[in-house]
């Protein structure tokens, strides 16, 4: 039977808001093999039902069942949409309808915005971090009479939305970090079942966040305003076509909160004694609240954010209470998150909660703060003592799996306290199970550094006064990431930013949304340096769009980024000398273990790897302009990148084909970006090996060689390398780091060291994911799930996996936009069984590399060449077993 099991907007299940009309996709399953979709039809209602249907489409001739785009549906703003589909396949069977995808319309032009930005600051109040209400009371007569209603709301700094005396919606942190002069998200709810006859109150607190609050690491505040503004516009669309709406203006009022304190790193102060009851609800009395003012901002950054607002995603209980010897309570809650404690208290009025958040404990067990720098993740309650009171922040996060409980009125139960894990809304895609518990602890690591980290920007870390969106973590981890979760639209979010904040010539600032430039303060390295246009970190510009291009298939971000991707290329190409790039301040293969002492800049030399990448970002922007047809720009970036090539090898190689830059990253770098002469290339890959050995199989990387080693050594022929490098498990290696005890990736192969000892307390955070990149390999190599450029977004991919590292099995799921791709291999002496799942309207190369002899092929015709056996093959399960030689 064939059937439409899952139709997505955008790669979503639905969409609260948009402006801009989406992309359809599905999900296709079928009893048969070789499925293949040859028509599709949509239909688009305002009703679930479709008792009457916007836009009745005619069947389409085509196999696309992914970016679909809605051509001919004109959007109106502030309306409910339910989308189905139906389809055909090649054995002549039909589809049921789909279950229907919806979404709501944003404001759809800045024109139609009535509401203002109103606040209950003002600027002499810049330097205050105390949350603040504001409310509006209003009177509907006909609640019955209602179709449906929509808020659109927002805020220059982050508010909490309330009606009738309730919080609405699951949000948090919103409207989360934009660049907000360019590019500021409002979210969308559905009020229709939430409105009552006679009077209803909107109710909002603000507070601080990103916009004004103290951040950076040197600790500036007020970088994009002095006060806080909130704006709400609520369209209430009635059953005879008639529309009522509700807007933030003047005529709101606005009042002190009982949040005294709040900010992003040093968490919050709140008095629940200072608590208004019933400040949101209907009947009360705001004759003694103050009016609010009116501030300005231009309403044409305002954008609809449709999905991956941040969260609570998980809830996790404290699994042990611990007395330090110095005699600290803390509580330890098994994993390194990001989020905040919820607890239950009883206690007199003026009774305090008072916890502090931290990631480790020392050598010798006691509470570890040092490497949170300045930022004191504090948080303190004050009881208003009316029987049991639960709370949890407002407007600030920490990252932590240790807190210290310096107060707590009541003897200390466990079960009154719980992390709630923050991050940003994505469906979990990738999932990961092998032989080795180890290697199984190192993927749950690289995951949860995904989670604690990609907190509305992919942050670098979540517990030191930083947490800052940096271009090269993002970079380096932005494949890994995409094979763990749905990352196209939180990567679109920040990827939009990063074309905002690029410099007039197209540079790219180190952190996006860009907080750096001109604030340099303290941070000599970056005020003398410079704070943009970085190799490794600025190329995000290219290699994230082009990753994303890769995974989801979606032309819509090289659209979008192609003026910010040529703008950077370009700007390499200008500060270029004959083809060689390097530019003020370099980070180079940062904290790589082969920099000198003291130092943070690894011994690969900087020309070197700034040429490299220029070439990489430089053929990748090619291929991106080859994808959109601007065949000019084809033509004259790829003749760039062919003569880039050559400059590197002039350069950089000797005659004899050794390269001049005798460390692991440099011969990494030239191998995955293909700029070794052919000639040299065995000659180069025996000796990135030498250097592997002299370590003693060990890497001596950093930010830059790290997240290619393993691919470097499996794609020329050194697979057992690979492996051994990835299954090391003394320091440095990433399973050194699993045997510690990490429950996410560390910022520092020894940030811990052997002895206990810390590595250092000013830059040594224990969840930072860039290490984590090595998951890319496990999916990609040891699953063998590559992505196909030539039929993007896994239409078409290929299936080669690589056994090895004394696995006796391993088994992955990738959720692909087409469905889920399943690999699970099992070694048995010389024989290896494989089975093999490939989604509907998609197909596959199957490559069983190594094998000698085929001994189950399952109905599959194989091809035997130098590799094995290779086989094309559409949709369905297959189960495989080959012998492969000594």
């Amino acid at each position: 039977m064939l059937a439409v099991t899952r139709l997505t907007l955008n790669q979503e299940s639905a969409l609260s808001g948009v402006q801009e009309l989406p992309v359809l996709g599905w999900e296709i399953e079928s009893h048969n093999r070789n499925v293949r979709q040859t028509a599709y039809r949509i239909q688009i209602s305002h009703q679930q039902s479709f008792d009457n249907v916007l836009l009745r489409g005619e069947w389409q001739e085509s196999d696309c069942s992914n970016n679909v785009p809605l051509m001919e549906l004109m959007l109106t703003s502030s309306q409910h949409y339910f989308i189905r589909v139906q389809v055909r396949d090649n054995y002549g069977e039909t589809s049921n309808w789909s279950s229907p995808a919806e979404m709501i319309s944003g404001v759809l032009y800045s024109h139609e915005w009535q509401a203002d930005f109103i606040s209950a600051e003002t600027p002499a109040d810049k330097d205050q971090s105390a949350g603040t209400l504001l409310r509006k009371s209003f009177v509907l007569n006909c609640s019955e009479d209602i179709q449906s209603a929509f808020i659109h709301v927002s805020a220059l700094g982050l508010y909490e939305l309330h009606l009738n005396g309730q919080k609405v919606g699951e949000d948090a942190l919103t409207p989360g970090w934009t660049s907000y002069h360019n590019h500021l998200l409002y979210q969308t709810y559905n009020l229709t079942s939430h409105l009552e006859k006679g009077e209803n109150v909107i109710g909002a607190i603000a507070g601080a966040g990103w916009y004004k609050g103290d951040m950076g690491f040197s600790r500036h505040r007020n970088y994009y305003g002095e006060q806080t503004a909130f704006i709400s516009q609520l369209v209430i669309n009635y059953k005879d076509g008639s529309q009522e709406v509700v807007v933030s203006d003047e005529s709101w009022k606005c009042h002190d909160s009982a949040i005294l304190f709040s900010e992003i790193y040093d968490g919050e102060i709140y008095d629940a004694r200072r608590e208004i009851p019933g400040w949101c609800a209907k009947g009360f009395s705001d004759n003694a609240w103050r009016p609010v003012s009116r501030v300005a901002h231009e309403k044409s950054t305002l954008v609809a954010q449709g999905s991956n607002t941040v969260r609570k995603m998980e809830e996790l209980k404290p699994v042990a209470l611990i007395t330090t010897p110095q005699g600290d309570t803390v509580m330890d809650f098994g994993q390194n998150l990001s989020g905040w404690v919820e607890f239950t208290v009883r206690g007199k009025a003026g009774d305090k909660v008072v916890l502090r958040h931290f990631e480790v404990l020392d050598a010798q067990g006691n509470v570890y703060l040092d490497n949170l720098r300045s930022a004191t993740q504090r948080t303190e309650y004050v009881l208003k003592g009316e029987g049991e009171e639960t709370w949890h922040p407002h407007f600030t996060w920490q990252g932590f799996r240790f807190v210290k409980v310096e107060e707590y009125p009541a003897p200390l139960d466990l079960n009154n306290f719980t992390a709630i894990v923050l991050h940003s809304a994505m469906e979990q895609t990738g999932y990961f199970a092998c032989s080795n518990p180890e290697l199984n602890q190192l993927h749950h690591n690289i995951l949860w550094g995904l989670k604690g980290n990609f907190v509305d920007v992919p942050t670098d870390c979540p517990q030191r006064d930083e947490r800052l969106g940096w271009t090269g973590d993002a970079q380096i981890f932005c494949r890994t990431a995409s094979y763990l979760m749905q990352t196209r639209n939180f990567f679109a979010k920040w990827l939009t930013d990063l074309r905002y904040d690029q410099t007039p010539e197209g540079g790219v600032p180190h952190v996006i949304p860009d907080i750096l430039t001109g604030y340099c303060g303290k941070d000599r390295l970056l005020s003398e340096g410079g704070t943009h246009s970085a190799s490794a970190w600025a190329d995000a510009a290219v290699i994230n769009p082009w990753t994303m291009y890769l995974m989801y298939g979606d032309t819509n971000v090289l659209e979008n980024q192609y003026a910010s991707m040529k703008g950077w290329i370009d700007f390499m190409t200008d500060h270029a000398e004959n083809h060689i790039w390097r530019y003020k301040l370099q980070f180079g293969d940062w904290v790589a273990l082969d920099a000198k002492e003291g130092s943070y800049f690894g011994a690969t030399p900087n020309d070197l790897t700034c040429t490299a990448y220029y070439a990489y970002s430089t053929q990748l922007f090619a291929k991106t302009a080859k994808v959109l047809k601007r065949n000019a720009d084809y033509e004259h970036y790829i003749a760039l990148h062919q003569a880039i090539v050559g400059r590197f090898q002039e350069e950089f190689f000797t005659p004899s084909g050794g390269l001049t830059a005798r460390t692991q990253t440099a011969h990494i770098l030239a191998l995955y970006f293909n700029l070794v002469p052919e000639a040299f290339r065995q000659k180069t890959t025996d000796t990135l090996v030498e250097l592997l050995e002299e370590h003693d199989g060990h890497l001596v990387t950093g930010f830059v060689g790290t997240p290619y080693f393993c691919h470097a050594l499996s794609q020329n022929g050194r697979v057992k390398e690979a492996w051994n490098l990835l299954l090391k498990d003394d320091f440095p290696s990433w399973l050194y780091q699993v045997k510690a005890g990490a429950t996410t990736i560390w910022e520092h192969w020894d940030g811990i060291k052997p002895d206990g000892s810390m590595w250092s307390a000013d830059m040594n955070s224990f969840n930072h994911y860039a290490y984590g990149a090595v998951g890319e390999w496990l999916y990609r190599v040891a699953a063998g799930i590559e992505a196909d450029e030539e039929q993007p977004g896994f239409k078409h991919f290929v299936i080669k996996p690589l056994t090895g590292g004394g696995l006796n099995w391993l088994e992955t799921r990738y959720q692909s936009v087409y469905g889920a791709i399943g690999v699970r291999w099992e070694v048995s002496g010389q024989d290896v069984s494989l089975c093999v799942n490939v989604p509907a309207n998609t197909s596959a190369t199957l490559v069983l590399t190594g094998a000698e002899t085929l001994l189950e092929a399952d109905g599959v015709k194989f091809i035997r060449n130098a590799e094995g056996f290779t086989a094309e093959v559409g949709s369905g399960e297959y189960r495989l077993k080959y012998h492969v030689a000594e």
